[in-house]
Formats: C-alpha cells, structure tokens, sequence
C-alpha cells in the first residue's frame, strides 16, 4: 500500500443494507492508490460476499461518468473518480457534529443512484446526490457505497466467500465417503430428492450401499408405482434383481395392493424384513408371493391386513407341508394384530411352515380358540413372545398349552381374556420359570391365589400388569414384593381392592422399581410419598391431585 495512506481497522460495521462503512484513522494527508482501492474492495468481499462487490463494480462503472459531475467526466475507473476528489486534506471536526451528520447520511444513501467511495474534503464541499455538505461530516471516517445488489443477492451478508472463479458451493469439497456418510442418515424421499441436485450428488444418492432400506409413508401416496419405479432404478447394475436391498417399510400407505408386493416379490430375492401394517388391501396372495420368492424373509408385519388369513407357501392354505417337502419359511417374528378373519386353520398352517418362530403377536384375532395355540406349541416350540390379547376364547385350556413351551417363554400378553383364571396362571407359573413379562390386564378372574404361585415360581419377573383385576389384594402384593425382588415395572390400574398398605410393602422391596400405574385406585396420599422416598426413579402414574 502507499506509504502515506491510512492504516484500516479489521472491524466493519454495517448501518443498514445500502452503505457499508469503512473507519480509518484520522490524517491531515487523505490519499488512496488504485492497489489500496482494490484492498477495501476485496476485504468487503471476504466478509460480505464476492458477488456484491462484482455488481458494485459494474455499476461504478456504469454511472461514475453521471455521479461524479465535472470531476472525471466519462471516466469509467473507480481509481479516476477518486484521484479527482482526494487531492485536499481534511480536518477534524467535533465528535458531536460527526455524529448528527452520520444518521443524515444514512438516510440520504438510500437514494444514491450507483455506488462510489466518498472522501473526505477539506476546503470544497464533497458531492452527493447532487446536494452539498459540510466536510466536518467526512473529517474522521471514509465511507464505501454500495447498493442493494440484484434481486439474486438480497442478503449480501449471507453471499458465498469464495472468488469469483469458484463457481461450487462449500459443500462441494467434501470426498465422496463423507456424502455417502450423510446420506445414510436421510429418508427414502430425501434421497431421492438429493438425486435431482445435479450430477454427481445423482450417482452418489443411488449407491447401492445407500438402499439396504426402502421406507414409504402416507395415505396419498401412490406406493405401487413408486415401488416399481425405485426397484427399476436399483436393479440396473444387476439386471432384475435388486441384491442390496434387505428391508421395505410401508407401514401406514393405505394404497398398498398386491401389485406392489408382486414387485418386491420379483426383485428382492435377499428381502430380511417387510412392514405393511394398516395396508388392508394385502391379501394372501401377494404374501404368498412374497414368502416364496424371499427365502431370508425373517421379519414380517401385516397387523392390520384384514384380507391376510395364512401365510403358507402353498396358494391351498388347506395343504400342510409334509418333512419330506424339506421347504420352511425361515420366518422369526411375525404380527398379525388385527387379522380378523385369522383361524385356527390358518394358525395351524402359519405354524406347519414358521416352525422357527419366535415372537409371534396375535393381538385381537377374535377367532382363535385353545385349538388353535395347540398347533402353534406343537409346530413351533422356541416361542419366546406370545401375545394372544382380546382373544376372547382363550381360556385355562389354551394356557396350559402355552406352559409347554417351558424355558424358552419370557413374553406373554393374556389381557382382557375373560376366560382365563388362578388355573391357568398356575400352568404357566410352574413350566415357565424364566418368564419376565405377564400381561393379564382385565382378566377378573385372577385372584391372590395366581399372583402367590406366579410369584414364587418366576422370581426373574420384571414387568406385570394386573390392572382391572378386582380380586387381587394386598395380600397378593405382599407375596410379590417378597419374591420377586427385580420387579421394575407394576400396573395396579383400577385394582379396587388395592390399599397403601400394599404399596408400601411393595416399595419397601422392590428397589429397582421404575414404573408403578395406580390410577383409579383408593390410595392414600402417604402411601405414594413412601413409595417416592424408596424408589427414587420410579415414576408414579396416578390420579391423586394432591400428590405431585
């Protein structure tokens, strides 16, 4: 820079989105070289944007001709303008003048009809907007111009920092591995909208790496074209047939039909895990399609599919695979809650061709009966999570033929089957020793006696919900808190014969205690405050409104 020019701040303020303000020190010999001219404009650059200072340049060269007057007329420079209009000195001026003159100036800088940098002038009044002022107003800062850029750059602050020969953005720069790192961490529609971007963010978003996982949600959407659509894209590198892709999550796409199945069917032969809860226009067929061309099939939900009845990998679900097919269906969790129209045949064949089930979720199938869980324990006898809710013709019978399943049992759901007593609970208690979750939520006819064996046979308990149970006293809680001393989760909801007695049993043992559930239950307000002194972590569900 010249020897004889001002040192300038690092700082910048900005008073408002038309002029940019550049203080430098106070000196009586004000001049600034073309090189100390291009330094202002490109520091401007750094911290506000390339681009702003690039228009500010065309305009200045536009209209420095018609701002500038008589002082180099025509000149399109921005160095010209300046050496016309720099050659005095200036003087300094009262701190209080300086500022009254710098909101006047503000206000007129809106109206400047081209951007130019306005010096300092000691004996003639410096020009503006065609309007003369006093050179006390300049004597102590240096003021760069710049109007609003194009309707492109409204936020100049927020403009890109790079040259002007960058033409990427920043994120350009990441590698390869670091896009494909973010990417898997987006949607299925998100990614497909990352394709559109450009080129290379195209082949990036259909890596096949990236598509081990469809998921497609919504009511409106139209999931057998897009299903077809996404398996034409994955399957051009290996014509047909989509290798990478293990798991396809529709859940909820109510515009789910057969068709769609079919496509996953053909083109998925490595599929893992299919979810098409709530797609009630599935039926047999199209899961039929699917277990058969899907050998690795291991996880399935079609709870809420009403037209699914069997699934069996024959089109007669009346036909039972004999050993010597040697063909199973190498499903291990499977739910059908909600499959209304599920019988006890079609539980029969599910269970001839899942033989290695494991959690199997039968929650509101209306229809089954005792025969039913008879075939299930026969065929399939490494169950581990049961749940038969609101199966209303489960009784005793049926429980005793769950106890066969013995050792390998830790999950069973029993609620709201009113058939169920002290009997059954007692199979279950006796053969199911490593049992850590029990629901018998609404069973009536449970009573003190079923909580006494239950408790002192599977001591490993952790979760028991025996809410709406009216015949379970404190003398049942009593044998459960003696007993089974890892309980973490208990639901006494509605259990009218429930006192604080009981509670404070049950808190005085169970110390790992996390959830207790006594709503709708006569407990007194001391009660619950013992419990929350020994169970420190315990939440307390509760509809006391004293107790908080």
């Amino acid at each position: 820079m010249h020897g004889n020019s001002p040192i300038l701040q690092e700082q910048m303020r900005v008073p408002d989105a038309t002029s940019i303000w550049f203080p430098v020190s106070p000196l009586d010999d004000f001049r600034l070289s073309r090189d100390e001219e291009l330094c202002v404009f490109y520091a401007y650059g750094y911290f506000y944007g390339a681009e702003t200072v690039d228009y500010a340049f065309r305009r200045m060269g536009a209209n420095n001709g018609k701002q500038s007057g008589s002082e180099g007329k025509g000149s399109s420079s921005i160095s010209s303008d300046l050496s016309s209009s720099t050659d005095q000195t200036s003087t300094k001026a009262p701190k209080n003048a300086a500022t009254s003159e710098d909101s006047d100036l503000s206000m007129r800088t809106v109206s400047t009809p081209s951007p130019a940098l306005i010096l300092p002038s000691r004996t003639s009044p410096a020009i503006l907007n065609g309007s003369s002022t006093s050179s006390s107003a300049f004597s102590t800062e240096t003021i760069a111009m710049v109007h609003t850029p194009p309707t492109s750059l409204t936020h100049p602050q927020k403009s890109l920092r790079q040259p002007k020969d960058h033409q990427g953005a920043p994120i350009d720069i990441l590698p390869d591995h670091a896009f494909l790192q973010i990417f898997t961490h987006l949607p299925t529609n998100q990614l497909c909208r990352c394709a559109r971007v450009c080129r290379r963010w195209y082949n990036l978003a259909w890596d096949p790496r990236l598509w081990r996982t469809i998921r497609l949600t919504g009511d409106v959407l139209h999931v057998d074209r897009a299903l077809r659509v996404l398996t034409r894209r994955l399957c051009q590198d290996t014509p047909n047939v989509c290798l990478t892709l293990e798991t396809v999550v529709v859940s909820g796409c109510r515009r789910l039909t057969d068709r769609g199945l079919y496509t996953v069917a053909q083109c998925c032969p490595e599929l893992r895990r299919l979810e098409v809860s709530g797609c009630y226009n599935v039926s047999n067929e199209a899961v039929f399609e699917v277990v058969s061309c899907c050998p690795n099939l291991e996880h399935l939900d079609v709870s809420g599919c009403s037209k699914v009845t069997c699934i069996s990998l024959t089109r007669d679900v009346s036909v039972k695979l004999s050993p010597l097919h040697g063909q199973q269906i190498s499903i291990r969790y499977l739910d059908m809650t909600d499959c209304f129209a599920l019988e006890d045949e079609g539980l029969h064949t599910i269970a001839a061709h899942c033989t290695q089930l494991t959690h199997l979720y039968l929650r509101r199938c209306v229809h089954l009966t005792d025969e039913g869980l008879r075939f299930l324990v026969i065929y399939c006898p490494s169950v581990r999570e049961l749940s038969v809710s609101d199966c209303r013709f489960i009784s005793d019978f049926g429980l005793r033929e769950i106890a066969k399943l013995e050792g390998h049992l830790r999950y069973l759901s029993i609620a709201h089957c009113g058939r169920i007593t002290d009997v059954g609970v007692r199979y279950v208690a006796k053969y199911c020793i490593r049992l850590r979750y029990l629901n018998a939520r609404g069973c009536e006819g449970l009573t003190d006696h079923g909580i006494e064996h239950l408790s002192k046979n599977c001591l490993k308990l952790k979760s028991l919900d025996i809410g709406k149970c009216p015949l379970v006293s404190d003398a049942g809680l009593e044998q459960l808190a003696l007993n089974c001393f890892n309980l973490k989760r208990l639901s006494l909801k509605s259990c009218e014969s429930i006192t604080g007695h009981g509670l404070q049993i049950v808190a005085a043992n169970c110390f790992d205690l996390q959830m207790l559930n006594v709503q709708d239950c006569d407990v007194p307000l001391e009660a619950l405050r013992f419990v929350k002194r020994h169970c420190k972590r315990c939440i307390i569900e509760h509809t006391n409104p004293a107790f908080f």
